[in-house]
């Protein structure tokens, strides 16, 4: 369910159980940061996307060595940082470095308090075991809300749609239950390894607050000549997200999704028939998704340090 309000065209929605009012479109942190893009540009991105009613901002720990977060934070001086709901993320596995990372995070964003960190890049079936250890992330980021340092707390994956229904069973035998799960969702997704398929249904059932990421693949689907941009940011915000997520690297580029927003209308069975069927082909090989199909976008296996160290009683068992 979506409302406007009569000062702008961007539709608002409910965040899964927490209550959030969230725009339904948020703005991605990786584009701030792209080489070509300078400071001044990306502080005038985020604030005119502010200005005229996106209030959910996106970011990580490791966009470019932290620099999209260094911007966002510059950006959400002068009063623009009480107006949004603002999200980053972790990549440790480890309590003292998901700890670590998340202090750096506070001080990047000059803020005392993230309404919202997530475990990123869980794309391993380990990631949950490592997440949910006594020694582990979680434990991080649970003394971190007590603390005041964040309000919510959720994770995301781009891989495979069964590591992500894992980690919700690891979850909720550790009797948690996230506010939050960020995943693919684009008219391709349906017809290859699919999130909406396997895992949507799951967190609507338990009105976990859903974030549609990579609805344009970071431009890669509309190379395969299917679909339009304001295709693919209406087929996620037909879907039950309380977010899509998309990366804008310019003010033209925030123009196309504040128009998506304007322009959308709940879409009809007959519709959503024929615009998967207009990329089924295309889809199949999950050759415009690189995210399921290749490393290319996975920062943490480039880096696996930032992960952090693995429990020392599990290499205790290791022989010698």
């Amino acid at each position: 369910m979506s409302e406007r309000t009569p000062t702008t065209d961007m539709p608002y929605r409910v965040l899964g159980n927490t209550l959030e009012r969230v725009s339904a479109i948020g703005l991605g942190g990786w584009h701030l940061s792209f080489p070509r893009i300078d400071e001044q540009a990306s502080v005038r991105i985020v604030r005119t996307a502010i200005d005229r009613g996106i209030n959910f901002m996106d970011n990580s720990w490791d966009y470019w060595e932290g620099e999209s977060e260094r911007r966002m934070g510059k950006a959400l001086g002068d009063g623009y940082r009480a107006r949004v709901f603002l999200m980053t993320k972790i990549d440790g596995r480890s309590k003292r470095e998901a700890t670590r990372q998340l202090d750096e995070s506070l001080r990047r964003l000059r803020t005392d308090r993230i309404d919202l960190v997530q475990h990123h890049e869980v794309n391993r079936f380990e990631d949950p075991d490592r997440m949910f250890d006594e020694d582990g992330a979680h434990a991080a980021l649970v003394e971190a809300r007590a603390a005041g340092k964040l309000r919510y707390i959720g994770f995301t994956g781009h891989k495979d749609p069964h590591i992500h229904l894992y980690t919700l069973e690891v979850a909720r035998k550790h009797g948690v239950t996230f506010d939050t799960v960020q995943m693919p969702l684009n008219v391709m997704d349906a017809h290859f390894r699919s999130f909406e398929r396997m895992v949507l249904p799951e967190l609507v059932r338990q009105n976990i607050g859903v974030l549609g990421m990579k609805s344009l693949a970071n431009g890669r689907i509309l190379q395969s000549g299917t679909v339009s941009a304001i295709d693919c940011l209406h087929y996620a915000l037909h879907l039950p997200t309380s977010v899509v997520i998309t990366g804008c690297d310019s003010l033209q580029i925030l123009d196309q999704a504040f128009e998506a927003a304007r322009t959308f209308q709940p879409m009809s069975e007959q519709q959503v028939a024929a615009l998967l069927a207009r990329t089924a082909n295309a889809a199949s090989r999950g050759e415009f998704e690189l995210f399921k199909t290749s490393s290319i976008y996975d920062a943490t296996a480039t880096h696996p340090d930032w992960l952090g160290e693995e429990p020392q009683r599990w290499k205790a068992t290791l022989p010698v």
